[in-house]
């Protein structure tokens, strides 16, 4: 089995008070070292107003400052957004990036209530809105005309519609990816859990006669041989911090966010490969950014 493709999501976000990150130098590194794919966090207002770029402006921007590596985002919040915008968003990157795009969709995380409020989209239809929203994106993307709220749509140009890409582990979310999704992406969790939700999604997908979606796993590593990592009581608060970057329960963390040398990454890159994971999205949780995706690299080489 081929060792999975590896990508990195861009250092977006950053906490309330510190210093932005040039993404534009972040997805040349991870081009440079070799990574496939070069990954966006999407929201509006994440958690109670961490700081970060939008997806679309630093996706556009790796665009222009890379040639090789796909461009990914991981996941579009589209009930967010009419879904003409979005449509008109992803065709833009397709056609400003060479078709490079990887259109990762979700319906957003329960720590973003705030994003509701500001773009006036009721929260509860967030689901509804979602399958709407991907009942017409390819035919929008593609050019073609779709019906969107009982009107004809036609965007123009059209482009190559890029692989679409459902996220989410509950069975709604699952039995989304399994009837518009090309691929599914999986939130960090172990590898077993992960392969337990493929075989419900393959059950799914099968109901419907349609082949099961890809996966695209996804990790939180910290790598040693970074002077800037935390300790690992520092790295639990900051993970699990409720106005920081991730909010995630602190119980949660050691399952979640992968630590250790390249050596111990390689070991759960060739665990989700087992599972069959044929692309894993790492966002490098703490430390110094640039280095921690050097550390990637090396634990990366180990396993290819």
């Amino acid at each position: 089995m081929a060792a999975p493709k590896i990508g990195v999501f861009l250092p977006t976000m950053w906490e309330n008070g510190g210093a932005t990150v040039d993404v534009a130098a972040a997805a040349r590194h991870v081009e440079g070292l070799g990574f496939d794919s070069a990954w966006a966090v999407d929201q509006l207002v994440a958690g109670t107003g961490v700081p970060f770029v939008d997806a679309t402006v630093a996706l556009s921007t790796a665009a222009a400052v890379t040639e090789r590596i796909d461009l990914a985002y991981g996941v579009l919040i589209l009930p967010l957004r009419p879904v003409a915008w979005a449509a008109k968003q992803a065709a833009s990157l397709q056609h400003v990036s060479g078709d490079r795009l990887i259109l990762g969709v979700g319906i957003g995380g329960d720590r973003h209530e705030r994003s509701w409020t500001a773009a006036g989209v009721p929260r509860k239809e967030r689901g509804r809105r979602t399958d709407a929203g991907l009942e017409v994106l390819a035919d929008l993307i593609a050019g073609k005309e779709a019906d969107v709220d009982g009107a004809p749509v036609q965007l123009a140009p059209g482009a190559t519609v890029p692989p679409i890409v459902v996220g989410g582990l509950a069975d709604a979310a699952l039995r989304r990816a399994a009837t518009y999704g090309d691929g599914w992406f999986a939130v960090p969790v172990d590898p077993e859990l992960t392969a337990q939700a493929m075989g419900r999604l393959g059950e799914l997908a099968a109901e419907q006669g349609r082949p099961t979606p890809t996966l695209i796993a996804s990790s939180m590593a910290v790598i040693d041989g970074d002077p800037a990592v935390p300790s690992a009581e520092e790295l639990v608060a900051k993970v699990s911090d409720v106005d920081g970057l991730y909010g995630m329960p602190a119980e949660a963390v050691p399952d979640m966010v992968v630590t250790g040398p390249p050596a111990a990454i390689a070991e759960r890159i060739a665990a989700l490969g087992e599972v069959g994971a044929e692309t894993i999205a790492f966002t490098l949780a703490a430390g110094d950014w640039f280095r921690q995706a050097e550390l990637l690299a090396e634990a990366v080489a180990l396993v290819r």
